[in-house]
């Protein structure tokens, strides 16, 4: 008895580059899904770095002048920071601020105090933001459109991985429809 001739087994092909291209998306989806998360809230926090606001109490600087570059390295000294000083700006007679990197003093020269702003890098977030937002432009735009692309391919084929009342004939129809009503909700209620 000849064996059966079979035609093109598509739902085989379309589980098989579900499957792989969902490996392939593993990354990216981690990488876009924890920034997306953290840009969400950048009204909340700053999601790229860690800012520091404390006050510190000076001693009373009196034999120099404010903003010169001994009355900078002084101030520096007495609140124990290392570091090059990169620059100040007197912004009065009694206001100076201090550039340092990742770090601004403003000294209030009334009262004697110093208003410190620290800024350190977020680990992972930072880069991961870099990526989602685009800021490398070039190269990581083809990245993101590649990526779009297979998530578009995942959502298709994901649609006919399964046959019948558990597939997009039955249960999945009713899940598509609200995913995609989701978005149109949301459009409607803001425009």
């Amino acid at each position: 008895m000849a064996g059966r001739k079979k035609g093109f087994q598509w739902r085989r092909w379309n589980n098989l580059i579900h499957r792989d291209l969902g490996y392939l998306c593993v990354g990216l989806t981690v990488v876009f899904a924890i920034s997306g998360i953290a840009v969400n809230h950048r009204a909340d926090w700053n999601p790229n770095y860690d800012i520091q606001n404390t006050i510190e109490p000076l001693e009373q600087i009196l034999d120099v002048e404010p903003g010169s570059s001994d009355f900078n390295k002084a101030v520096v000294d007495q609140l124990d920071f290392s570091g090059e000083i990169r620059g100040s700006f007197r912004q009065s007679p009694t206001e100076v601020d201090i550039f340092m990197e990742d770090i601004t003093i403003k000294v209030n020269t009334e009262n004697w105090e110093a208003a410190i702003e620290s800024i350190k890098a977020r680990p992972i977030l930072r880069e991961t933001n870099f990526l989602h937002l685009n800021e490398a432009k070039k190269w990581c735009t083809y990245m993101a459109d590649v990526y779009a692309v297979s998530l578009l391919l995942l959502a298709t084929t994901g649609m006919f991985m399964l046959k019948g009342r558990k597939g997009i004939k039955g249960r999945g129809k009713w899940l598509t429809l609200i995913g995609v009503a989701i978005p149109l909700v949301f459009l409607l209620i803001y425009f």
